[in-house]
């Protein structure tokens, strides 16, 4: 069997037993390791003074999680991800926990990151990540799904319009960060294309 034509995303390529609880063991390490990676990219932080939201790598590990692990796993790994941090795990930027934080001025990018993974999750399924001219779309959907959840709650949390006036919910949560989540979205891009050559080539 075609291993690359039969997988629907990278992490069916990994070869596990067919039976039941197998599925489920090896379903549950990798919404793990999801989590995992996304807290660790959450520490990589860069606090700028004139918002709440400060610049992490969080976004390239949500689309990567989403890409590589399916559109329910994906979903399932980033609202694991929040939920660790509710009960107190320092997994959010800068070391950060508690309902306060969860529930804060970047709720909505938490909320964005567990519909993202899954639409970025879902394209991937049907093979949108196998190619660079396909993954990049699939990725700037998914940053622009979390670019609207959190300035949408931004602007609900601190009172502030969502587009117009000096402040604003787009230029304290979205202007900043477009440069860097657009290199985000480029090297998640290029990541799960070349894997997937890389694969094809194997194969």
């Amino acid at each position: 069997m075609n291993t690359v034509a039969s997988s629907r995303v990278l992490a069916d390529l990994i070869p596990f037993s067919r039976k039941r609880e197998s599925a489920l063991a090896r379903d549950a390490v990798l919404v793990t390791l999801g989590v995992l990676l996304t807290a660790v990219s959450a520490q990589v932080e860069i606090p700028l003074g004139f918002t709440p939201v400060p610049l992490t790598l969080q976004t390239f590990s949500v689309l990567l999680v989403g890409a590589v692990l399916g559109a329910n796993r994906g979903a399932l790994s980033m609202g694991a991800y929040w939920m660790c941090g509710i009960v107190g795990l320092p997994f959010y930027s800068g070391g950060g926990s508690g309902w306060e934080t969860a529930t804060g001025a970047t709720m909505g990018y938490l909320l964005g990151f567990i519909v993202a993974a899954w639409a970025v999750g879902r394209l991937a399924e049907r093979k949108q990540d196998r190619n660079f001219t396909t993954s990049l779309p699939a990725m700037l959907l998914g940053s622009a799904i979390i670019y609207t959840f959190g300035a949408a709650w931004l602007s609900i949390h601190l009172g502030v319009p969502v587009a117009t006036g000096d402040k604003n919910a787009i230029s304290l949560g979205v202007a900043p960060f477009l440069v860097g989540d657009a290199l985000k979205t480029v090297v998640a891009a290029a990541c799960t294309s070349t894997v997937w050559a890389a694969v094809s080539r194997k194969n």
